[in-house]
């Protein structure tokens, strides 16, 4: 190795907090709590545990697991033993979490115990199950953590990886064509955006972050990263509860979460929610901030940070930088300035807007074009899809796929979407695999799923349905079907019977018409 280049990776964050912070609660949970000198000894002792399971360099490990400290410690003990970390969605079906198992070729599974109906039976692979407030499956085999950990030692390991472009985990989109892609992130774009989650979410040595975003999301936004490289505290929280919330809020002095609107409203819509006499910065994103949550997180002591991002860019790549002067604006228009995607964290390659020929787009805040992104803090690829890889990267950008204008200030903001994600609590729902698993019914001839508008949730997914020739089944049966086919967020909470789907000349399926029926003259969406 060149004396003057050090690959860059996350896993020196945690070597040097346990050496600066070697006392400091590193993670907190329940009456848990873990000093930094204790953090870096599990996930030393679980990376020599992986090796001594038969997991070689580049080997990938699948974990099934809530915001607990155990999810924590796998962004380092994984990478650490020279594999490649899996985060699973806990909120997938069996067959979703078998595809993601299969296509990974992930040779361990570690699970939470309240999660093991969960687990497909054909899974497979190794199993782990962590023991955290539930009884575990005997049905489900395997060895417990515990007997994990005790196959390991406590013999160091270098917090260092030869190529800072190696691989470091595979994250799941919600497939935006029926099946997710594995988005590949490195060494490198983890170490820079952990950075760049630091700066713009303003984090220092006395932050005490809240668990409310999932870790299996674009490795939590590169936050179990970031958090532990500037020696902050980590609190952990299994589910988003808002008396729980609020409770580790008074309780543990939170600083610092971040989350989609959906959890601001959970938070500010609590019975007991009341003025915190503190400052805590609030990142969010999955959809614009709206005037009502920016007015009620800001009397109850919230800074908002609005982010805007996708899983391949390691989740947030802009920010709504704020300018001077925004704070004297009344608030529907400071609203409005807030809820634009802004400009490219001071880590990126920058964002730009561009027409079918790669051209930018005037910034005029009207001419709209594709928003495209490139260098550190982009994928590297899409696991065992070149093809895809290089639609993505047509023109030398990835292509978000989300359509936007760009203002004259430089700030951008999106319109609409190339293809028809829904985004619901900031989750990502296909319509497609949302449509295949309506149409698998034996009574419907033809279906379309497209996202209303709900209070609470941003947008749902509604079906419009054409039935068979003589068959017959209520909206509540069909729903019944779609949750034995995928995660349960994901069923539509509308099912329309119609005698027919709008249609162009050569047959393709209108959906903007059915949107229009719902969203009239807010039919145009906006994506933080």
């Amino acid at each position: 190795m060149d004396t003057w280049f050090t690959p860059l990776t996350p896993l020196a964050f945690l070597e040097r907090a346990a050496e600066v912070f070697p006392d400091k609660d590193a993670i907190v949970h329940g009456e848990r709590r873990v000093s930094y000198r204790e953090f870096a000894a599990e996930a030393t002792r679980v990376a020599r545990a992986l090796r001594a399971s038969g997991v070689e360099p580049g080997d990938r490990v699948a974990y099934l697991l809530p915001n607990i400290p155990e999810m924590l410690v796998a962004h380092f003990a994984v990478p650490l033993a020279g594999a490649v970390l899996v985060a699973i969605n806990t909120r997938l079906a069996p067959a979703e979490i078998r595809y993601i198992l299969d296509h990974s070729g992930a040779k361990v599974l570690v699970v939470d115990a309240a999660l093991h109906s969960s687990v497909p039976a054909d899974h497979g692979v190794s199993v782990v199950t962590v023991v955290d407030g539930a009884s575990p499956d005997p049905a489900v085999g395997g060895i417990s953590y515990d007997e994990l950990l005790a196959r390991g030692s406590d013999e160091p390991l270098p917090w260092t990886v030869e190529d800072e472009r190696s691989t470091i985990s595979i994250n799941y989109t919600s497939g935006t064509t029926g099946r997710p892609k594995g988005v590949q992130y490195h060494h490198r774009g983890a170490y820079l955006n952990s950075l760049a989650e630091i700066i713009h979410s303003d984090h220092s040595p006395e932050s005490r972050y809240l668990w409310t975003l999932p870790m299996f999301h674009c490795n939590g936004w590169c936050t179990p990263w970031a958090v532990t490289a500037i020696g902050g505290t980590h609190v952990c929280l299994r589910a988003v509860d808002a008396a729980e919330i609020w409770r580790l809020l008074d309780s543990e002095g939170i600083t610092h979460l971040n989350g989609a609107p959906t959890v601001l409203n959970t938070i500010a819509g609590y019975s007991g929610a009341h003025p915190l006499g503190r400052e805590v910065v609030v990142t969010t994103a999955g959809a614009p901030p709206s005037p009502t949550v920016i007015r009620r997180m800001t009397d109850l002591g919230a800074r908002l940070v609005h982010v805007y991002g996708l899983t391949e860019t390691y989740g947030p790549y802009t920010v709504c930088e704020p300018q001077e002067g925004w704070t004297k604006l009344d608030i529907a228009e400071r609203s409005t300035l807030m809820a634009r995607q802004g400009v490219g964290m001071v880590v990126t390659d920058g964002i730009r807007v561009v027409d079918e020929q790669m051209r930018d787009v005037p910034r005029d805040g009207v001419t709209m074009g594709e928003v495209v992104m490139r260098g550190n803090n982009v994928m590297s690829g899409y696991f065992g899809d070149p093809e895809a890889t290089a639609h993505a990267f047509r023109g030398g950008w990835f292509h978000s796929g989300d359509l936007g204008v760009w203002h004259p200030d430089g700030y951008i903001q999106l319109r609409d979407r190339a293809k028809d994600i829904i985004v619901s609590g900031g989750e990502n729902i296909s319509t497609i695999e949302v449509e295949a698993a309506l149409d698998s019914h034996e009574a419907v001839a033809e279906v379309a799923v497209v996202g209303v508008p709900d209070e609470k949730w941003g947008e749902r997914p509604k079906g419009y349905v054409v039935l068979r020739p003589g068959a017959s089944v209520t909206a509540e049966e069909l729903r019944e079907h779609v949750r034995s086919q995928i995660a349960r967020y994901k069923v539509p909470d509308h099912i329309e019977f119609v005698d027919a789907l709008p249609k162009t000349s050569t047959g393709k399926i209108q959906k903007f018409q059915l949107r229009d029926r719902d969203w009239g003259e807010t039919q145009t969406r906006i994506q933080g």
